[in-house]
């Protein structure tokens, strides 16, 4: 990162891997602004703290990630948003491409340089 912390939102449903997500991404320059267990909780978190990035669970309990996108790109211009989850992206298909995502990182690959190489 280059000085300016680039403010972040993590939704996952499991507070185990919110907790690390967070530590692994502040530690290489991330802002984590809020954290959210669900898709409700996520787009009420994104409404106000406006973050530039969301690292967004794919299976969440109330909505998959997929829709928490397509609700967030409905609203205007929306954070870059990189979709999670412990499944391979192959068990995706087109789904991920189709979505308006940025792009897709497994659980297991998370780091700030594979979520910075995303953000380009």
């Amino acid at each position: 990162m280059d000085g300016v912390a680039i403010r972040l939102l993590i939704v996952d449903d499991h507070p185990s891997f919110r907790a690390t997500a967070r530590a692994l991404l502040e530690v290489d320059g991330f802002e984590v602004v809020a954290e959210a267990a669900d898709g409700e909780s996520a787009l009420a978190a994104a409404r106000a703290t406006r973050p530039e990035v969301i690292l967004l669970d794919i299976q969440l309990p109330d909505m998959d990630g997929f829709e928490v996108v397509e609700r967030l790109m409905a609203n205007g211009t929306p954070p870059a948003i990189v979709l999670t989850s412990t499944r391979d992206l192959s068990e995706y298909g087109t789904l991920v491409d189709r979505s308006g995502a940025r792009g897709f990182v497994p659980k297991a690959e998370l780091s700030g340089s594979t979520l910075g190489a995303l953000l380009g």
